[in-house]
């Protein structure tokens, strides 16, 4: 495995970079800021020892972690965890004298808005830095904003200054077939998509690239560049959550945040998830967290008008009339908060 190769720092004004970067949190239980697992020391008199490997590596503590984070999703959680199979025998077969080339690690997410692909991300950076693929195990997230110029000259080193950004780490693109516009000759993102593919390939080693998006768009965008396509190894699709499963969710991030549903509030919370799948731009987790902080908006509001002595009980309840007084009740359409960004009539930001 070649080493990581740190380059100057990034050489555009912060200003112009709107996109997120994540680093790996030294507080965290399975933060991936732990030292990569030495895998010598799993070899041995021709033999390897794979479960020192995980032991050291701490791995499952990361998929664990996606157990308790992520709600259902069992066919992404099964891939993530075939995904670390390979890693961790490639990287023995390669302590072993075999021969083991570093497997292709571009992957594409696809999925509604509000399915987890971002989280999953953020956990497989994890995974490849405590195994040794990537140096930092840190994940820079952008839209096209972050990646396509405004004028001739301008697209190339924004591009480039992004993939500095994510050495080492792991470049999640957001909607990812936004760099791709067919109805404009004068648009600048293919210049944007030629770039990424030859860095996929010359920093293969150094970095890894997981686009997101819808489904249905991000196959178009594929077949619209077979050399991106080509590049991606690993296509994974996170299903919409039910109504079962959304309440699930809701009831965790409540519990998260020290609140609890009376027996009537979760009623009224669970016929909120019926009405609010109906209506349009439902964002699925993050519409749920939406939902949740204005629960305790309303709920705020009701104890702090009520003008009595509080108990713990009063404090911690959501009652269904901190729910009812949704606009999801009265047939007038819920707004989603705007982050700023343009999107298809109808359609909810990835993640």
């Amino acid at each position: 495995m070649s080493a990581y190769r740190d380059r100057s720092s990034p050489s555009f004004s912060e200003d112009e970079f709107t996109g997120k970067v994540v680093r790996p949190d030294e507080g965290a239980q399975s933060g991936s800021a732990i030292e990569a697992v030495d895998f010598a020391e799993a070899v041995s008199e021709g033999e390897a020892d794979v479960q020192s490997v995980v032991r050291d590596s701490r791995v499952y503590e990361v998929i664990e972690e996606l157990d308790r984070e992520l709600v259902a999703l069992a066919p992404v959680k099964r891939r993530i965890r075939e995904i670390a199979a390979l890693l961790v025998i490639d990287r023995l077969r390669d302590e072993m004298g075999l021969i083991a080339q570093r497997p292709t690690l571009h992957m594409s997410f696809t999925g509604s808005p509000g399915t987890g692909k971002t989280t999953v991300a953020l956990r497989m950076a994890a995974i490849l830095h405590r195994l040794g693929y990537i140096e930092r195990g840190h994940l820079v997230s952008v839209t096209r904003d972050d990646l396509v110029g405004q004028y001739v000259g301008h697209t190339a080193p924004k591009t480039k200054d992004i993939v500095k950004r994510a050495l080492g780490g792991i470049l999640f693109i957001d909607e990812a077939y936004y760099l791709h516009r067919v109805d404009n000759e004068r648009d600048y993102g293919q210049e944007a998509i030629e770039i990424l593919l030859q860095e996929m390939e010359s920093e293969r080693e150094n970095f890894v690239v997981v686009m997101a998006g819808y489904r249905d768009r991000m196959e178009e965008f594929f077949q619209a560049n077979p050399g991106m396509g080509s590049r991606v190894a690993h296509h994974i699709h996170f299903p919409d959550y039910d109504a079962d499963e959304l309440m699930q969710i809701a009831q965790m991030m409540v519990e998260q945040q020290g609140y609890e549903l009376s027996e009537d509030g979760e009623a009224a919370f669970r016929e909120y998830i019926v009405r609010r799948l109906a209506r349009p731009r439902f964002a699925h987790g993050r519409s749920i967290r939406n939902a949740v902080e204005r629960a305790r908006m309303r709920q705020a509001n009701r104890l702090f008008e009520s003008k009595r002595r509080l108990t713990r009980a009063d404090l911690v309840t959501i009652e269904p009339d901190d729910i009812l007084s949704s606009s999801v009740f009265d047939d007038i359409q819920e707004e989603e908060p705007s982050d700023g960004r343009t999107r298809e009539p109808g359609r909810s930001e990835a993640n």
